[in-house]
């Protein structure tokens, strides 16, 4: 399908887009939802909360945030959660619905402001791969690589879903070709695809002679390169990684979460893994719903975006000690964030990758996904090793260190289990560990108390906003009226007030509006928060779309704001001339101060009238 002839995607196409697009099946495979009543609810991925407040409506297909006012439809959400233009979501919404468009992407777009720059580098990247793929897999260069690949259970398959390549021992093949088609070698250097020889204008390749693998952003755009090198003498490194740049953030990428999405969303559950080549070789057998972090632990932007889509996670990190003390700490820091944490253990110091094409992808999926070990089961594990019971001091602190995890963790069920599986372990009655363990829990809570006063202006602020005044929620009654009502609009601008609200944000809709309705002529509240380019003014539209009005009130309640709003800009005026009077007297300029004086008589007598 393609434009019309003024080049804009026609409205029929507009609204069809929008009408097979449920909202709840978009929003799903961004986030995870639970079904309240006759809404949909879960945690706002536009701002950080504990408490779910983000609701989506099957009936009027919008969202809403209770906490930050975000709202829309199915094509806003999308705009705003990949920070993309208004046409570029219809456009992936389209693609998803069946109906194709033959659009030119247009950046930047949406509320994460990338700037062209950054939009440059990425598209570099996506070049890069290109060629290297193309090198693997159509070359004679190529061929080495590609052997080993398929020799180490990659799939011809795999090789193309990831667009892994090959890049040349040549020392500046990219460069050239970067330069050919116009990139300014400068900006791509920052993005770390190439590197600036030291107090010269030369550039030279950063990738030579190594398969690469494309690390990709949640939206599927590449952002970074990890490069294995095929034999390595000692002297270079197995894995060279693209550095950190302005559109690759280590703290904040999890390899495949892009593609895994959906099965992450199918199977309600994540597998955490420590490395890229631990996710490709599970998803070889099989097993798709696996993300990893790049090099680093896990970050608290990790889990914001892992929380956004599930509550149970399963994590699958190397099996060695390293493994072991990272998969502690990753749980530790998911399980305060009140997840479901299992941790699947590797026997034999092996990592994901040597354990399938060691054992098999059915005995990784039986034998340890299948298999993994509850939280506080896995600390137990983790606390009990390298410990000798023999010796008091080593018994006592894994008591210590147990009971430590379930107070105020676990249930009594859980509490009675592994306190009973404790004993038996130390041989330590049961009695004098649950003593122990009463003694902690008291200390617990002797300290929450006299913690409380100073956690207490921490509560989340997002549930405690100030109240409206008078004023504001004028301003938010009058704008409903208008999204639902042209008419309220025209007797607005036939009026000798042409300014009907106070605040700025709420000007710059009105005028947006006007234009709207020149345009189109009839109400669409939802399609007119679409062609809003700022998502401030797209929060204020659809808090006021969502306002309660008394359709049979409809002209008592716009009098009675539009009487609201005038009252108001004459108390202000009030409020200011009090001041400058004050501030004549001061300076001694009395008749300047008895001129004021009888602007403020005025005012308050015309206030008194309306």
């Amino acid at each position: 399908m393609v434009m019309d002839l003024a080049g804009k995607i026609p409205e029929e196409v507009i609204e069809q887009i929008r009408t097979q697009s449920d909202i709840v099946d978009v929003i799903s495979e961004y986030m995870q939802l639970t079904k309240r009543g006759r809404n949909w609810f879960g945690l706002c991925p536009f701002h950080g909360e504990q408490t779910p407040s983000f609701s989506v409506s099957t009936d009027k297909q919008i969202f809403h945030c209770f906490g930050c006012g975000a709202g829309g439809n199915a094509i806003t959400f999308v705009m705003d959660i990949e920070g993309i233009s208004f046409p570029d979501a219809v456009v992936k919404l389209g693609e998803r619905v069946g109906i194709h468009l033959d659009v030119e992407p247009s950046f930047p777009g949406g509320t994460k402001k990338i700037s062209k720059a950054e939009e440059r580098m990425k598209e570099a990247h996506a070049f890069a791969a290109d060629f290297f793929h193309h090198l693997l897999l159509n070359t004679e260069d190529g061929e080495e690589p590609l052997n080993y690949l398929l020799e180490r259970g990659f799939t011809r398959e795999l090789i193309e879903s990831n667009n892994i390549g090959w890049s040349l021992p040549s020392f500046d093949a990219l460069t050239i070709l970067l330069e050919r088609k116009g990139y300014n070698l400068q900006e791509i250097a920052e993005s770390g695809l190439i590197i600036q020889r030291e107090g010269e204008e030369r550039y030279f390749d950063r990738f030579r002679g190594r398969i690469m693998f494309p690390i990709r952003d949640e939206n599927g755009k590449i952002i970074a390169f990890s490069g294995r090198i095929l034999s390595s003498n000692g002297e270079e490194a197995k894995y060279l990684n693209s550095p950190e740049s302005p559109i690759f953030q280590k703290s904040e990428v999890l390899y495949n979460l892009d593609k895994a999405r959906t099965s992450i969303r199918k199977n309600r559950q994540v597998v955490l893994m420590e490395g890229f080549m631990d996710v490709l070789a599970a998803n070889s057998v099989g097993v798709m719903n696996v993300v990893a972090t790049m090099g680093t632990s896990l970050t608290n932007q990790h889990i914001t975006k892992l929380k956004r889509l599930v509550e149970q996670i399963t994590i699958c990190y190397d099996g060695d000690n390293a493994g072991f003390d990272a998969a502690k700490r990753a749980a530790q820091l998911l399980h305060t964030e009140r997840m479901k944490v299992n941790i699947a253990v590797l026997p034999e110091k092996l990592d994901p990758d040597e354990y399938i094409h060691t054992l098999g992808g059915q005995a990784f999926k039986e034998q340890i996904l299948e298999k993994p070990h509850a939280y506080i089961a896995f600390m137990m594990m983790h606390a009990r090793r390298n410990k000798n019971f023999q010796f008091e001091n080593d018994t006592l602190q894994y008591i210590q260190e147990v009971l430590e995890q379930l107070v105020g963790r676990s249930s009594p069920v859980e509490r009675d289990l592994y306190i009973r599986q404790l004993s038996n372990e130390t041989n330590i009655s049961e009695e004098a560990i649950y003593a122990q363990f009463r003694k902690l829990e008291a200390n617990q809570v002797r300290s929450a108390k006299v913690e409380m006063p100073t956690q207490i202006p921490s509560m989340p602020v997002t549930q405690q906003q100030k109240p409206m005044d008078a004023a504001e929620r004028a301003e938010r009654l009058l704008l409903a009226h208008m999204l639902h009502n042209i008419d309220v609009v025209d007797r607005v601008l036939r009026s000798e007030q042409k300014e009907p609200f106070v605040r700025d944000a709420y000007m710059a809709v009105f005028v947006r509006l006007v234009g709207f309705y020149e345009e189109y002529g009839h109400p669409d509240y939802q399609r007119f928060v679409e062609i809003l380019d700022d998502a401030e003014l797209r929060k204020i539209v659809m808090e006021a779309a969502l306002v309660e009005r008394d359709p049979d009130q409809a002209e008592a309640e716009v009098m009675d704001s539009i009487r609201q709003l005038q009252k108001y800009r004459i108390e202000q005026e009030i409020y200011q001339k009090m001041h400058e009077s004050k501030e004549a007297e001061k300076m001694h300029e009395y008749a300047r101060a008895l001129e004021i004086a009888q602007q403020i008589i005025h005012l308050r007598k015309s206030l008194s009238a309306i």
